[in-house]
């Protein structure tokens, strides 16, 4: 395949996924609404990424606090831990970390099931009981994205504080009080507001892109594999770059 038939191939997939966005969201908000399928997907996306969030986040406070104080001792900047790891989490490595890793499980799971309902054809024998797929299907794993990634980013946020809280109570040998005091004095409104905004962005992509690559999935049994494996990197790719500019029009705003 030639470059241009590949950048053909790549604008044709851009329209596409723009093409699901706005019937995905056009259908979100035209009743009726199905809460008991927003309910079961919202289990199955958030309750069960709980251990992977939480582990994640914890860890990686755990790892900050620890980094921060020993790279730069001379400078007294362990007395800060509690302003940079709570910075560093809830502006950037929380939401972030939150949806490589949740987003990764979550966007492979909805393409490995949309993608095996396309190749044995039940997603076709929906269109032919006159329903909407992407209502029935795509709406409620865009809605649990929307409302779990953002829950779990704060809960992310909240656990990695305490990993830094323990590194600097065991470790540092500094007081809970004063940890707690740092963060609290360090923490703006436009750090809460720009992280979970991030998250609600990224929600959306990954949930956009994994059912997109399920319901053009071809080929069997293979194809579906290829699909999610599509699905992971895409994701992955779309959040680091999002993230990028996400932040730039954060600190714009704020």
């Amino acid at each position: 395949m030639s470059l241009l038939d590949r950048g053909g191939e790549a604008v044709r997939h851009v329209g596409a996924i723009g093409i699901l966005s706005a019937q995905a969201v056009t259908a979100m908000l035209r009743p009726r609404y199905e809460v008991g399928a927003w309910i079961r997907e919202m289990e199955q996306v958030g309750v069960r990424s709980l251990g992977v969030a939480a582990i994640t986040t914890v860890f990686t406070g755990m790892v900050l606090a620890l980094q921060t104080a020993y790279s730069l001792p001379s400078l007294g900047v362990k007395y800060y831990i509690g302003t940079v790891v709570s910075k560093s989490l809830v502006r950037e490595l929380g939401p972030v970390l939150t949806a490589l890793i949740v987003g990764g499980r979550i966007g492979s799971g909805m393409t490995a099931e949309l993608g095996t309902m396309k190749v044995t054809e039940q997603i076709d024998a929906l269109r032919s009981m006159a329903a909407d797929p992407v209502k029935k299907l795509v709406v409620p794993k865009l809605v649990a994205s929307l409302v779990m990634l953002p829950a779990l980013t704060i809960l992310g946020n909240l656990l990695g504080i305490l990993g830094g809280l323990l590194i600097a109570v065991f470790q540092l040998d500094l007081t809970a009080g004063f940890f707690v005091n740092d963060v609290l004095g360090s923490q703006t409104l436009s750090d809460v507001v720009s992280g979970i905004g991030k998250s609600f962005f990224f929600a959306f992509f990954i949930a956009i892109i994994g059912c997109y690559n399920g319901l053009t999935a071809r080929g069997g049994a293979d194809g579906v594999g290829r699909a999610t494996t599509n699905t992971v990197v895409m994701t992955s790719i779309l959040v680091m770059v999002s993230d990028f500019f996400l932040t730039k029009l954060f600190y714009t705003l704020f």
